[in-house]
């Protein structure tokens, strides 16, 4: 069974499991190795060396192992660090950096930005992943969004999971959609107006509690899916 528990820093030299974390490869490989909604099955197998790992599939390009959920502590010059203390900032961190706050997207830039790149310079998104899941619901829905024609460039990755239901399945994201299959925002949404950073304090330590709340359950469904187990190192 996948440690659910597990902090994919430290099995990071680099200070960034997605780069170099095998721990975490090897978990990504177990999770993600299995039959598409599209009816083909994903092969996966790690590649690479110790400085930069990646994910090579038998039906597309390379993947690599991203980060759904930014914390924001210590970022932005340290703008949100007076608005939680350090140890919830730890805890947030930790949080993020279990297997539950991981995915994996496409590895090489087709003419610009990769979606996990683009997800993370874009202002009207700002890293955050309830954002990216609507924005992904809308190209299957063929509607606009703040990172459509980056994911249009992914299509043939997105057209594994035939549609919106498809992805969030195949990925045990569940728990971030509501009865009605709407993504739960982590902080107020309307339709990406607004600034995506936390406004105050209150929306800030919401957007953390949410966030936990729902890498939490991913957790337990991804402990649930009873993958074989792999020793740590």
């Amino acid at each position: 069974m996948i440690d659910i528990d597990f902090d994919f820093r430290k099995d990071s030299k680099c200070g960034d499991p997605d780069r170099d974390s095998r721990l975490l490869y090897d978990s990504q490989k177990l999770l993600w190795n299995k039959k598409l909604p599209n009816g083909k099955l994903l092969d996966l197998n790690v590649i690479g060396n110790s400085s930069r790992l990646l994910l090579k599939t038998n039906l597309i390009g390379n993947l690599s192992s991203d980060r759904i959920c930014p914390h924001f502590y210590d970022k932005y010059n340290g703008k949100f660090n007076n608005w939680m203390s350090k140890n919830e900032g730890e805890e947030f961190k930790y949080i993020v950096r279990t297997i539950g706050g991981h995915i994996i997207f496409p590895a090489h830039k087709k003419d610009g930005f990769t979606i996990n790149q683009a997800r993370g310079v874009n202002r009207k998104i700002s890293d955050r992943f309830d954002l990216t899941l609507e924005c992904i619901k809308r190209f299957y829905e063929n509607e606009q969004s703040p990172l459509y024609s980056t994911l249009k460039k992914y299509s043939e990755y997105l057209n594994l999971f035939v549609d919106f239901k498809g992805f969030v399945n195949f990925f045990l994201l569940q728990d971030f959609l509501d009865k009605n299959g709407q993504v739960l925002f982590c902080i107020p949404f309307d339709n990406f107006n607004r600034e995506p950073l936390p406004k105050n304090q209150l929306e800030y330590k919401n957007y953390k509690s949410k966030t936990i709340e729902l890498i939490n359950k991913r957790n337990s469904r991804i402990l649930r899916e009873k993958k074989p187990a792999f020793n740590k190192v």
